[in-house]
Order: C-alpha cells, then structure tokens, then sequence
C-alpha cells in the first residue's frame, strides 16, 4: 500500500509501496470523481498542483492533520494505474484498505453547509440525500468498510458520521441499520447484498461486479471487457463456491452448539459470568499483547462452560462496538457427543467460523478441495491443521479470538491439539486463546510449554464463584416458582436449601431443579431434603429412583448398555441391544419414554442419546458399577457381541443401498430412506471391538465361539462381502481392517482346533488387498477384489459364486497370497524413498512428485502430505520418537517436518547439488547428508547450521549412515568405493574398494560388526568392520542394486533392485531366501520394519508395497512372457489372441480358456508388432531384428523369414486375401511380401508413416517423411506413380472405393486427391489450421473427411474441393476418422481427449460423445457397430478406459484393474478384453453379455 505524507516543508509527498505489516496509522479519502484528478503520474512529474483535484488532496492532509495522523491514502493518485498488477491487487485489496483506515473522510462536493431555508435553517439533508455520491458503485464498500467514516461537506465543513446519520443513510440507500452499526456482513444473504449495489452505476459496467468483492470478500481477476453480466455470473460462482465449501467443511455449526447448551442450561445470566471480567488474570490476557494464552481449570460442574459462553458474549459485543475489526471462532466439546468430541472436528468447526466472519481466508482450503484432496478421510487432521494453521498465520487475518471449551472431553486427540494450541501461541502475536478444562495433570503438562500463559483458577476464585452460583440460584428458584406456583414460604424455603447445599456447584443445581419439576407445590419441602449435597451424593440418589420405579431392570439395562458402546447410540439402535417387552421392539416412542425414566443421567437429541455430563457416566462405571454391571462389564460386551451378529446376519445383503452399477463411487452414494443399516450402523463397526473385550481377559470363555460353524465362522462365510460392502457405505473401512487384526490378534491367544483361524487369516490379507477399492467403490468387493485375489484364497473360494456373476473367465492369477500385504497408492510419480517409524505404526515415502507421504501401516490409510520440495524427494527417515521426519531432496536442500502439524520446521541449505541420503545420529543433536556435490555434510538440528563438510569421493555420494554407537559416519559414492568417517575428527579412517559399479545404498548391522553395500554391479557386498575386508558377495540380481538394508536382529539382509525385484539374503550363508515380486517397475527403496516382520518398497510404478517377511511366499510367475508386452491383437473370429514381447517371443492365447497354446519363438531382438492374417491361419511378428516372420497360427510354426530390412520393423499389414504383406521400416522402405516368394518394394527417401491397401489388394499405397506418396504393383512389386505436392510428411492416405482417386493427408495442413489414371493432383482442399492426421472417403466416393490436429473435422465435395462442414467440438487433436457404410455419419476419435465423437455429416451436429475410450480403439473397431444396423457404437461394450484402471462397460465403471494387472496394450474382442502387461503378463477376461 502507497500512503501520502506532508513533509517538513509543508509538500505532499508519496511513500514507498509498504508492506502489510509497516503500514502505520492513516486516514483515507471517499469522493466522486471529476475533471483533472490527481494521478500517481502527476505526482511523479511535479504536475500535482496544477490540477483541480489537488484541492481534494489538500482537504484530506489538512484534516488528517487535524486528526493527529501524519498519513493518509486517496485513490486517485495513490495507486500506479499504468501497471495492471499493481491495479488488479489494489482493488481487490481496496475493501481492506478502507476497513482498516482510522478515519475515513467523505468529501461531497454537491452538498453545501452555506444553503438555508425560508426561516434562515441550514438546507444541506436535501443536498445530502440526492448526492451523487450514494449513487455510485464503488462508494458502497467505502460507506460499508470504515469503522469511522465522516461526512463533509464541499466548504469542508462536517455534516456528521456514519452513527449519528445512520437513519438517513439508511433511508437513502435501504441498507440495514445492522450492516452499518458493523455487523458481520456474511450475516445477511447474498441476495441481500446484492441488492445494494442494485440501483448504483459505474463508470465501467464490469465495476458493478468489481466494487462488491470486499463486500463478499472475495479475491478475482479483473476482465474488463466481459461485460457486466459476465462479471456478476462469476462473481455468483466465486460465491458459490465459497458457500459449497463452508457447506462441506463443517459437521456442526458451533454458534448452534452455543445457541443449544445455553438453552439445555437454562439460559445464560449475565451476572453468573461477569465476575470472571475483572478478575486480574482475564485483563492480563485481554489487555497485553505478551498474553496470548488462558487456561481456565476447575472442577466438574463448576460452570466452565457458561463461563466460556458469557466471555464468547462479551467479545462479540466488543467486537461489534469496534467494527468487526476482529475474529471469534470458538467449539464446545462433549465427551458424550461424538459429532465434537475429537480434536478433527475442533478444527473444523474453528475454520468454519473463521472462513464465515473472513471469507477471503478460504482460500486456505480451496488449496485442499480444489486440487481434489480430501478432509475426510484418515489424513484429515493434518490437513485440517495446515488449513487452520494457514489461516492463522495469513497476513490479512485480522485479530483473532479462539476459545475452546472442555479440551478434558476432548476424546480423539487431545495431545495433537494441545499441541497445536501450544505451537500457535507461542508464534502468532495476532491470535488470542482461552481453553477450559478440568484440572487434568496432562493438560497441565501440555500446556507447560506454552509461553506466557495464564492460569485461571476456579477453586482460586470460592468468593466469586460462590455469587455467581448464587445468581443461578435465585434465577432457577424464581422460574420454579412461576412454573410451581410456590409461595413465598415455599419459594424462600427452596432457595435457602440449595444456597447452603450446593457447594458453589451449577450442575448439582441444574439437576435438583430439573428434579424439583417433577413434584407438586404441596410435596416439594418434604422432598427438599431428599436432595443430597455433592454431584455424587446426587446421583446416588437418582439410582435409588430407578432402583424403585416400575421399569427398574430396563432402564439398568439403557445405562448400561450406553455406558459401554463406543459412540452415543441411537434409539434404533438401543433397540436391538435391551431386552424390550414384545410387542414394542419397534416402539420408538416407548423407548424414548424408557431414556426419560433414566433420571437425569441421559438427555435425547433428535434420536441419539447422550449423557447429560461427563461426570454422570464416570459416576455409573465407578461409584455403581455393583448395581449397574452386577456380573462385570464382560456378559455384557458378549451380549452386544452376539446381538450385533444376529442384527447383521438379518440385515446385510448384497448390494443393499440398489447402487447396481460395479464401480459406483462412494462420493456419490446417498443413504435410501428408509436407511437398511440404520439399526446395523453400529454393529457393523464395532462388534469385534465387544468381542475383544469380552474374550481378551481370559482364554477360557465360550470357546465354542471360535469353532468351526460357531457365530463367527458363520457370519465370516456367509456375510464377509456384505460387511465389508457395510463398512464402505458407513465410510467405516479402516475400522474393518483393524477388527479383522484385532481378531486374528484374538485368536493366536488361543489354541483352537478350527479352520477359523486360516479362514481369518486369509480374510484379513483379502481387506488389506482390495481396502481402496472397496473403500472408494463398495460393489468392487463382489467383482476385482475377488477376480484379483489369489485363485487358493479361501474367501475367494467361499464366495466364487458371487464372482460369477461378474465375469464369465477372470484372467490367471497367483495360487497363493504372495508376501504384499499392501500396496499404498498416492504418489502422482515415482517412489523414491521409504522408511517405517520406530514403532512400525507408519509408513513415510519420497517421490519425484515432491511430496513425502504419511501412511499408516496396519490399514495402509494415507494419512498426510508434507509438501514444500521443489524437486524429488531422494530420502526420508524417521526420527525415533516419530515426531519429526526427515527429508533430503534433488533442490539441493533437507527438511526438517513436525508430524503433529505437517510444518517444516526447518530447511538446511549448503549442498551444491542435490541430497542422496539423509540419516541421523541416535542421540537427535545431529543429521548427515549425503550429495552429488561429491560431500557429507553434518547439521545441528538445534540450530540448523553445518557443522562439518566431510570430502573425499571423486563423485557423487549416493548413501550415508551413522554406525549405532555415534562414533563413525559411512558413505558410498559412484566412485565405486565406501568410506568411513571418524566423527571426532572428520577424517576418512578406511576405504573400501571392491565394487565394479557406483555404490547406490550402505548399511551398518546393528551389531556394529558387518557393512552391507549394494551397487549398480547388481551385487551386494558384506565387509567386516574391524578388518575392512570383504567377507561376502551375494549375487543373484539381473539388475543394478538400488537399496539394502539389514534386519534388525542382523541376520537378514534385503536388497531392491532394477530388476523389479526384492531378494532377502541370509547374512551368515550368503543364500537368497525369498524373492520377492511384485513390483511393476524397479524397486528404489527398502527397509524393515522395527520387529523385523515386515518389509516395505517404494518403486518407480508410483507405489509403495509392505510385505510380510515371516509368512510370506514365494511370488509365482505366471505362465506367460518375461518381459514387456509390446503388442496385442484378436485373431478376426476372435478365438485366439496374439501378444509380442520384450522377450522376442509371440504367444498364442486361447481367449476362451485363458491358456497360452504356442510360444513363437525365433526373433532375435524385441518383437515390435503383431497381426492376424484376415483369414486367421497367419501371424506376421515385426521385430528390432529388422525382420518379419510368417507363422502358422495353427501349428506354431514359422514358414518363412522375411528379411531385407535395415531397420527396426515399425508396421505392417496383410492385404484383403491374405496373399501378401507390406512392412514399413526405419530404413525409409516399404516392403510387399509375397507369403511364399517375397519382393521388396524401394522408393522413398526418408520413413516411411502410412500405408493402405486398394479395396482389391492389387495397388499399395506408401506415405512418407520425404513429402511424397508412391503407388506400388502388388503383383510385380514396381512402384507406378510418385505423388509429389505436399510440403511437409504425409501421415494419412486413403484409396476410394472406386479405385479413381486416391487422398492424402499431409503436415502442411493440406489434404490432396490425385487422379489414379494420371497421378496429377486434382484437388488441394485448404482450411485445417493443424496438420491433418487422417483422411477417408465416404462409401460412394462422393465425400472425403479429414481430421486434424487443430481439433476439428471437415468434409470436403470431392468433385468442388468445396469444405461441406467444419465439425467443432473436440478437446485435443482429432487421431482417427471415418464414414459410416451410408455414408450419413462420421465419426472421429481423439488420442488427447479420450472421447468418440458421431456426427451428423448433413446437419454437422454432434449426436453422441463416448467417453472412457484408450488410444488402442481404431476405427475400423467402432464402426462394426454400424454394420449391424445399429445406431449407437456399442453402448454397453466392454473397454479399457484411457488411463488403464477400469474396464468400462457403455460409459460405467465395471472391473477395476489393480496396479501390476494394467495395460501397456490391450485389445477387446465383444465381452472378452486381452491385456498386455509391463510384467510380461497376459491377462484374458471374459464378462457376461447380459444386463
């Protein structure tokens, strides 16, 4: 912001731009514009003064002057307007500008203080209220904005403010009283607020829209040009949104939560809490900025939550007073109400009432929902605290209030939050907290390391709180009385009880007086002193109640049930877990009558059920456990267990919710009503938990549950599908996966003679498989998830009959479960690095996408993304007590993150290329680095500063890490050697030679004694430390080594590699004891975890994979190729498939069995292409052997070897008969083969890039780079015609079906039709602004159609070259077109935007778009369709959508292809869909051709 100042001489002059942050004290000037205002310009050159407006100028210094401020800001000259950026950010910013100005100063120049009426009165309200300056745009916000905004008149004389003529304003402009007293403007409507700026105008019709951004503060590129209508519909949009994510952020509103406690409390008395406001410790907080932290503690029911209420009150009426110059966001937690009884949902009612008073500030979550990244989910927290925090620290925040009432009922969380509480105090000055809660030792402790905080006492304060209870007192007894109708005997009676008995405690008066309601006036002074002192005494009491009423056994069975559930339950759900009289299980209304028979230990909301406090729930499980729970809380966690059982087993089915479609997304699943699993909700999710808690303290109870055809093993074979269907639709899946670890747990304690034990083992490993797949898409649990799965899974086995009805043959897969538990996808790039945290409970990994990701292990939850590299990130390690990660990247930099909060604390710059290795020393004071700059560099964490520089490679260091005890440092290099380091000194003690490749990871034992290295020599080496000898080389890789690392114990030793494969080696004998695979791509991290059971990988197929090191089998290799498939294709009947490989073998499939028939093999190098003859008794394999081969599709053998050749064989084709084949090469050929005697065709000088048949195989036609088509004899092999007349490569041609023209289509964005009988150009059709990619001619030869790259289609007269139509819709550059056989429609496909487009070729509309389609579909494939009379291209065929995840039948989502089944080619013949594997796989899938 630019400002004006007076200087010593009396001259007004501009300041520099300021930053927000040195912007002093000024006023700020509101007018309407004129002739001659002052520009910034004007300034600049000394031509101020000359023009008119200089007298506004003048008026606003004098009278800022006069106002003591040395500074002030007017529009006209203040802002560069020359410099559109600097314009844009100033009036977006301008709304701020205004607000925070001290004064605001409006000048009217059409209002005189001079004019008088008839009895000599001055005249000037008629002026005022037909100025000009109510009537224009951008005057509304500096009306609205300012605190103080003073009015004057053209003589500069004050006329009033915005206070004392607030009833004029509004009179003149229909603004509400409240929008000028300075209410929070996003309390009235959008429409509302719209409608100020209704019957103003602008200059500019787009300022309309311009001038109300800060009255919605939003932010918004400025089109001028756009038209009025244009900048208000974005401006609504923009509004949209920003309603959208308030609607989607928060779960409760707290101002309602407020609104709903004060009103359960009986309202809130004003003299009840204002004691609090003069106490010592409050003006500390409130008055010293050094202040930013109030802790209020104090007992329960001591009214720390009415306290709160009353301060939230009394800041809002100061925020008011002062403009809405300041924030309050504030929550009430409640242990008893799971909506906000969790540190999440904190957060989010805190943003949520930020972004609603501050609405520019949502942009701090847009950067989350705009990019698609979740708030929901398992990383909610850390995103929702990046938000928060973002919020918090934004340099537009004005200051801010947060007050977070009972952190002690807090459940889920608290130590993150009190964290989070403590790290914002202590940084942002700007940010004010008070927090409440029970006098708890580790809130205490937490909330020690806050800086300046101050401690409020309740229990310090008796006098005050003693009034305050007194007030409550005197309020409750006078609307007892009214409500009673007591006397003034009664009433002083029931006053003086509560007084002397209540112990300053507002909950035991709350509760008598709720009590106190239920007797008539003549019996309430003999049951007065029923009521004893003290909340337990109290509750005590309300036992006794129950005990002695009608529905005694019941209502022991409500608290006790709900004091043992895991969640507040719902009356629908109580329903199933008490025994309730028949005839009235599905009585609602008596179940609500049996909950108000609970005393006052429950309330009812809606229809979940809550304690009324904390404390009453903790009163049944301690003080009345004996009446409450006579046998013990175990019968009774068994009796929920085998309920919950007998709930599911009658209410899951398939496909409960009538979703129909496989791969329907959850985002878009909304509950029926009514609700089939709204009594099943919490069964669903919890029954494990109960049977844990019943079984877990002794081994011997009920073991016939854990028997073959018991409960469980039941409900697991008939119903495990339907759960985990449940569980996806309760968006309960992680908690699924944990209850299956928690019962395989359950039963390793056991010795049980049952398959139950296998069967869970086994379902477990299932959820784990296909957890993403089934959270995201719940029916994908009865399809991919069983299809995928192992062909000897036993829940795959159990439930074959469900796969069924999915697919008709499911491709071959592994017997058995293989050692990947997991497989985390996220990444949008390769993984670089992994690393587990010392208690194996989370996963960390580095990708080239710049990220390092936070997993957690046991449900493979993602769960935080620590963004802030500008590079790959080469390296992640945990710190060992997992509150800091650390990274090192190829930006040349290491970070250091917090994992409470997901912030980098710190960047260590020094490197002068980029970070290898990072690791740490165990005492946490140092880190070293590793980099390609050829050192080692060592860091103080305290500090951030390089301690020492360690040199000696002649390359780059690829891996570091300190030995156990902190006294040496390794380091391997690309010099092919390993050094050691003396920490003490920084000298090099030792080299290791030995390596014939550079060294990619080192390792120390734990026990100090042994290296591990592994190098690009795709060997591992074992050194002796003492002797620096090699004692081992472990080979066996057919790649490089890319990562080592021991076990834990020493006695292992895992290595990645290139060759996509991890091996576990045996540190004594040397011998390979599994090999792992998996992997799509070359592993290039690994690691154990703590307790050596587990192995996770990251790779560079952008996943990471934890494997199972104890269980874990041998991987099979499928019958299959054994390296990339290159090529797939359909035989024409579709009974064989043919794929080409890497590997330089074809293979012939059967597509009905899945089985491969033949291995071809004789290719010396990859096999490039692959195709059936028409007839199906041939296959011709091009190779980068520069050959093609002939085979015989029946017996497998070769009949011929087509050689001639001098380059790598790019494409080619049989003719119509199946008597030839032309080959196109890199040698610039074509070739025409004769399958028995072979000739070669010769011509062009440069690729040749297309080729077509005539339509009776007599006449080939040749494209190529050299600009130039040629016209080969088939018979005689000689070329007949060269075309020449293109400028650039000719990429498409096409014979018509009369054999008189041919058409070409060229780069020079051109298409060419040639006479056959003379070979001269007849045509050259201009008007593709693109090169054209391919052309075609209608069936009757009348019509041509070319597409291009420019995203259009054309049809061209071939008789006028006139163009017919231009086709307009496509996305990305048009790859593939053709006619239908009448010749009515076209149809074009795009590789860049994945779609099908049918076109009228008459009216050149577009009928249909198809999307979903990959770049293999070819048009001949889609036009099939149109051959059988059918107008819509296969609407429900089956295809492999563009970025190879789904098979999609029409355009829905139908089979999920997991990572290492996706295609690098596929082919789709009807319902049978072939894959081709990176792997060597080749996947053969049939689906049913029903509905």
């Amino acid at each position: 912001m630019r400002l004006l100042e007076r200087n010593d001489t009396g001259e007004f002059r501009l300041t520099d731009d300021l930053p927000n942050d040195k912007i002093p004290p000024y006023a700020i000037l509101s007018h309407t514009w004129g002739n001659e205002e002052v520009s910034f310009k004007d300034f600049a050159n000394g031509m101020a003064k000359n023009k008119a407006g200089y007298a506004k100028i003048q008026f606003c210094g004098d009278q800022a002057r006069y106002d003591a401020l040395e500074f002030f800001w007017v529009d006209t000259c203040c802002i560069d307007k020359s410099d559109s950026a600097e314009l844009q950010n100033a009036l977006n910013s301008m709304f701020r500008w205004y607000r925070n100005a001290a004064k605001c100063y409006v000048y009217l120049t059409d209002v005189s203080a001079c004019k008088r009426d008839v009895d000599g009165n001055s005249s000037w309200e008629f002026a005022f209220q037909n100025s000009r300056w109510f009537t224009r745009g951008w005057t509304l916000q500096e009306l609205i904005a300012p605190m103080v905004v003073e009015f004057f008149s053209k003589e500069r004389k004050r006329l009033g403010d915005k206070k004392s003529l607030a009833q004029h304003i509004h009179n003149i402009t229909g603004i509400p009283l409240r929008a000028l007293q300075g209410n929070t403007l996003s309390d009235f409507s959008t429409e509302a607020r719209m409608s100020w700026v209704k019957e103003r105008n602008t200059t500019r019709k787009e300022d309309k829209a311009y001038s109300l951004f800060g009255i919605f503060d939003v932010c918004m590129p400025l089109l001028y040009g756009e038209g009025e209508d244009r900048a208000l519909e974005r401006l609504r949009e923009e509004i949209s949104k920003h309603d959208r994510h308030l609607a989607n952020l928060h779960s409760t509103d707290p101002h309602l939560d407020k609104m709903r406690i004060e009103e359960a409390k009986g309202g809130l008395l004003t003299d009840a809490y204002r004691w609090v406001l003069a106490t010592p410790d409050f003006r500390r907080w409130y008055d010293e900025p050094e202040s930013p932290l109030l802790w209020i503690k104090g007992d329960p029911g001591k009214g720390k939550t009415m306290l709160l209420c009353g301060i939230i009150n009394e800041l809002e009426r100061a925020i008011f007073t002062d403009g809405h110059c300041r924030n309050l966001a504030y929550f009430f937690c409640q242990a008893t109400d799971s909506r906000i009884n969790n540190a999440i949902a904190v957060l989010r009612g805190l943003v949520y009432l930020l972004a609603h008073q501050q609405p520019r500030l949502i942009s701090h979550l847009r950067k989350y929902t705009d990019a698609g990244k979740s708030i929901s989910d398992a990383n909610a927290w850390f995103a929702l605290s990046d938000i928060f925090g973002g919020m918090l620290g934004d340099p537009n925040l004005k200051q801010t209030y947060v007050v977070i009432d009972a952190l002690d009922e807090c459940i889920d969380d608290l130590p993150r939050l009190l964290k989070f509480i403590v790290g914002i105090s202590s940084t942002l000055p700007r940010v004010k907290w008070i927090v409440s809660s029970r006098n708890w030792p580790n809130i205490e402790e937490n909330l020690e390391a806050a800086e300046q905080k101050i401690r409020l006492s309740l229990e310090l304060n008796e006098e005050s709180i003693s009034s305050a209870v007194s007030t409550y007192i005197q309020h409750k007894v006078d609307e007892l009385a009214r409500l009673k109708r007591y006397d003034d005997n009664t009433k002083n009676a029931v006053q003086h009880h509560l007084t002397c008995t209540a112990h300053d405690t507002f909950l035991w008066v709350a509760l008598v007086c709720q009590e106190l309601t239920k007797f008539s006036r003549s019996r309430v002074l003999t049951k007065l002193n029923t009521f004893p002192p003290g909340l337990g005494s109290l509750y005590q009491r309300m036992i006794h109640q129950i005990r002695h009423s009608d529905e005694a056994d019941l209502c022991k069975q409500v608290l006790a049930i709900l004091s043992i559930t895991y969640r507040p339950i719902t009356i629908q759900e109580l329903t199933s877990f008490v025994d309730i009289p028949k005839g009235l299980s599905d009585d609602v209304e008596f179940m609500t009558e049996i909950v108000g028979l609970c005393g006052s230990f429950l309330t009812l909301r809606e229809t979940t059920i809550y304690f009324i406090h904390q404390s009453a729930k903790d009163f049944l499980l301690k003080d009345a456990f004996d009446e409450i729970f006579p046998s013990g809380l175990e019968p009774l966690h068994s009796t929920v267990f085998s309920t919950s059982l007998h709930i599911m087993s009658g209410t899951l089915r398939r496909d409960i919710y009538g979703l129909c479609v496989p791969g329907f997304p959850i985002e878009n699943v909304n509950p029926p009503d009514p609700d089939p699993l709204i009594t099943a909700h919490y069964a669903c999710v919890y029954w494990v938990d109960h049977l844990y808690d019943w079984q877990s303290s002794d081994n011997t109870k009920q073991p016939d549950v854990f028997q073959d055809g018991g409960t469980i093993d039941d409900f697991l074979r008939q119903h495990y599908l339907h759960w985990l269907e449940a569980l996806s639709l309760c968006r309960s899946m992680s908690q699924g996966i944990l209850s299956m670890a928690k019962l395989e747990s359950l039963l390793q304690q056991r010795t049980i003679a049952s398959k139950l034990p296998s069967l869970v083992r086994d379902m477990r490993r299932f959820v784990l498989y296909c957890r993403w797949l089934v959270e995201n898409h719940p029916l994908q649990v009865y399809a991919s998830a069983l299809v995928f799965s192992p062909a000897r899974s036993m829940t795959r086995d159990l439930f074959k009959q469900e796969e069924s009805r999915w697919i008709t043959t499911g491709p071959v897969v592994e017997d058995d479960w293989n050692a990947c538990q997991q497989t985390l996808e996220g990444h949008s790039d390769s993984v670089s690095s992994v690393a587990f945290s010392p208690d194996s409970k989370l996963v960390a990994s580095g990708s080239r996408d710049q990220t390092v990701k936070i997993w957690d292990a046991a449900t493979g939850s993602y769960m935080q993304t620590l963004e802030g590299h500008s590079c790959n990130v080469s390296s992640v390690t945990f710190l060992p007590d997992s509150k800091l990660i650390i990274s090192g990247s190829e930006d040349w930099t290491v970070k250091i993150w917090d994992m409470a909060t997901g912030s980098c604390t710190q960047t260590l710059k020094g490197h002068s290329d980029y970070v290898s290795s990072i690791t740490f020393l165990p005492d946490l004071k140092l880190i070293a680095s590793g980099s390609w700059d050829q050192t080692v560099k060592i860091w103080d964490m305290a500090t951030g500063s390089c301690a020492q520089t360690l040199k000696g490679h002649s390359s780059g260091v690829s891996s570091i890490t300190f030995s156990p005890d902190s006294k040496l440092i390794i380091s391997g290099s690309e010099d092919w050697t390993i050094k050691i380091w003396d920490m003490a000194t920084g000298s090099c003690t030792q080299t290791l030679k030995g390596h014939s490749g550079g060294v990619s990871s080192i390792t120390f034992s734990p026990g100090l004694k042994l290296i591990a290295s592994g190098s690009w020599d795709q060997t591992i080496k074992i050194w002796d430390m003492a002797t620096g000898s090699c004692t081992q080389t472990l080979k066996g890789h057919s790649g490089g080594v890319s990562s080592i690392t021991f076990s834990p114990d020493s006695k292992l030793v895992a290595s990645g590699s290139l060759d996509c494969t991890i091996k576990i080696w045996d540190v004594v004998t040397g011998l390979c004891t599994q090999t792992l695979e998996g992997h799509s791509n070359y592993v290039s991290s690994v690691t154990f975890s703590p307790d050596s059971k587990l192995i996770v990988s990251g790779s560079e197929d952008f996943t990471v994979k934890i494997w199972d090191v104890v269980t874990g089998l041998y991987t099979q290799t499928l019958e299959g190729h054994s390296d990339y498939v290159s090529s797939i294709t359909f035989s024409p009947d579709s009974k064989l498939i043919a794929s080409g490989s890497g590997d330089q073998t074809v293979k012939i499939w059967d597509a009905a069995t899945g089985l491969y028939t033949q291995t071809l093999e004789g290719h010396s190098d990859y096999v490039s292409s692959i195709t059936f003859s028409p007839n199906s008794k041939l296959i011709a394999s091009g190779s980068g052997d520069q050959t093609v081969k002939i085979w015989d599709a029946a017996t497998g053998l070769y009949t011929q070897t087509l050689e001639g050749h001098s380059h790598n064989v790019s494409t080619f084709a049989f003719s119509p008969d199946s008597k030839l084949i032309a080959s196109g090469s890199g040698d610039q050929t074509v070739k025409i083969w004769d399958v028995a005697t072979g000739q070669t065709l010769e011509g062009h000088s440069h690729n040749v890039s297309t080729f077509a048949f005539s339509p009776d195989s007599k006449l080939i036609a040749s494209g190529s780079e050299d600009f130039t088509v040629k016209i080969w004899d088939v018979a005689t092999g000689l070329y007949m015609q060269t075309l020449k007349g293109h400028s650039h490569s000719v990429s498409s041609i096409a014979f018509s079906p009369d054999l008189k023209l041919v058409t070409s289509g060229s780069g020079d964005q051109t298409v060419k039709i040639w006479d056959m009988a003379t070979g001269s150009c007849i045509q050259t059709l201009k008007g593709h602004s693109g090169g054209v990619s391919s052309v075609a001619f209608s069936p009757d030869s009348k019509l041509i159609v070319s597409g291009s790259w420019d995203q259009t289609v054309k049809i061209w007269d071939t008789v006028t070259g006139s163009c017919t139509q231009t086709l307009e819709g496509h996305s990305g550059g048009v790859s593939s077109i053709a006619f239908s056989p009448d010749s009515k429609l076209v149809m074009s496909r795009s590789w860049w935007d994945y779609t099908v487009k049918i076109w009228d070729a008459a009216a050149g509309s577009c009928t249909q778009t198809l999307k979903g389609h990959s770049s293999d579909v070819t048009s001949s494939k889609l036009f099939t369709s149109w051959s059988r009379n059918r107008i819509t291209p296969y609407p429900q065929d089956y295809r492999v959508d563009s970025d190879g995840r789904w098979i999609m039948r029409g355009l829905e989502n139908w089979l999920w292809l997991p990572p290492g089944c996706r295609p690098i080619c596929s082919a789709v013949a009807a319902s049978t869909v072939a894959i081709g594997c990176s792997s060597g796989r080749v996947l053969i899938i049939t689906l049913p051709t029903d509905n």
